[in-house]
């Protein structure tokens, strides 16, 4: 087994069961390990502290297991993966009559760092962020097809982009079981059509399930707006909601053509809903005011912190702008999903904002990821989406 070796006193974070362990903490490596190999990591005392994925940059390895007996092996991923299955039947998100789309397994927050899979329907679709996750992916695949008992019959492998690049793993997305082409899933009684083999993530957004219910819960009567609107999410649940009108924006075609499927598929025929294939901000500037309920659920502006002064500038901006033209009586849900932009930041930068076009605004929630989303309490990095729901006067 290789054996990684920390500088004195840089054991500290992994005492407290923080899963990474930062290049720069490293004194000392015994042997050779190829990215994605399984290391052992030990303190400047020579005591065994963690095991994880090696791998080059700053984040050196990402730790599986902090128990020196426990083999990274068949076993241990089906233990890993049954306990996030059972977790998300006792909070009610899985196995139930009105959704089948969910997040199974969640990176960190279910202690498997650098793996994502989520549920649609009768197909898992799996996403890896580390090599290790990625050399490891057909065992992962049998524990899967174990775990879940029958409830799927096909896993879809989506990694050719997640994959650090440096790594040469050459990935190629693909079924690693099944095949099917049945791309429908069903969230809290709406349908979606979910684009696996060449949409964003792994098709579809499932973080924003929660926050697109309490949208629902406000559209009524009103002209709602949905910018960077994806696959239509928000746009359906209005909808169903009772919206007056609804527009849809998003700068990629293949989004807009894949939001008027959802439409018509649970509104057929239905007049309320018009997708515009545009550039957010020039929409925003040409747009009147004709909109009371306006969704901003922008890409990551900065999916690193060298990027952290233009996104906060493009939030504001984007803010700003939304702010300007949305009727009195309004009501914003406004998202960022960067990582690397804090709760704090993300907040100062809607603000600034609304104290720019002095606006009188009130909070009405704060949002985050939903529940099968879980943050490791040890790393309180994993949680990344934030929002606000705003009443604008």
């Amino acid at each position: 087994m290789y054996k990684i070796v920390l500088k004195r006193g840089k054991e500290e974070s992994l005492q407290r069961f923080h899963p990474w362990v930062f290049s720069g903490a490293i004194a000392r490596i015994e042997g050779e390990p190829e990215e994605g190999e399984v290391v052992d990591v030990y303190t400047s005392q020579g005591e065994f502290i963690a095991k994880g994925h090696w791998q080059i940059g700053s984040i050196a390895v990402r730790v599986l297991s902090f128990h020196a007996d426990e083999a990274i092996d068949a076993a241990f991923w089906q233990r890993r993966l049954t306990t996030a299955y059972a977790m998300r039947q006792h909070i009610g998100i899985a196995a139930r009559n009105d959704n089948n789309t969910y997040r199974l397994v969640h990176g960190e927050g279910d202690n498997l760092p650098g793996l994502v899979i989520d549920i649609y329907a009768r197909t898992a679709v799996m996403q890896a962020h580390s090599a290790g996750m990625h050399l490891v992916r057909m065992e992962i695949a049998e524990a899967l097809k174990k775990v879940m008992n029958g409830a799927i019959d096909n896993i879809y492998y989506k990694s050719e982009t997640t994959l650090p690049f440096k790594a040469d793993l050459y990935p190629e997305n693909g079924f690693l079981q099944g095949g099917s082409t049945d791309n429908v899933a069903t969230e809290y009684g709406l349908q979606f059509h979910i684009d696996w083999l060449k949409g964003q993530k792994t098709g579809f957004f499932v973080d924003q399930r929660e926050n697109r219910s309490l949208l629902e819960r406000y559209a009524k009567g009103r002209s709602v707006l949905n910018m960077f609107c994806y696959t239509g999410g928000f746009s359906v649940y209005a909808m169903r909601g009772g919206a007056k009108l609804v527009h849809s924006v998003d700068s990629s075609a293949k989004a807009i053509d894949l939001t008027n499927k959802n439409i018509a598929l649970n509104f057929p025929g239905d007049e309320r809903h018009e997708a515009f294939a545009e550039d957010a901000f020039k929409y925003l500037d040409r747009m009147g005011d004709q909109y009371d309920l306006i969704i901003l659920d922008p890409p990551a502006f900065a999916k690193h912190r060298d990027a952290l002064r233009n996104a906060l500038q493009g939030y504001r901006k984007l803010n700003v702008k939304a702010f300007e033209k949305i009727k009195p009586g309004g009501i914003l849900f406004t998202f960022s999903c960067s990582q690397a932009v804090s709760k704090e930041n993300f907040r100062t930068a809607v603000f600034t904002a609304a104290a720019m076009t002095g606006r009188s605004v009130r909070i009405l929630h704060q949002l985050t990821q939903p529940a099968d989303h879980p943050v490791n309490i040890y790393h309180p990095e994993g949680e990344y989406l934030k929002g606000l729901v705003l009443y604008v006067e």
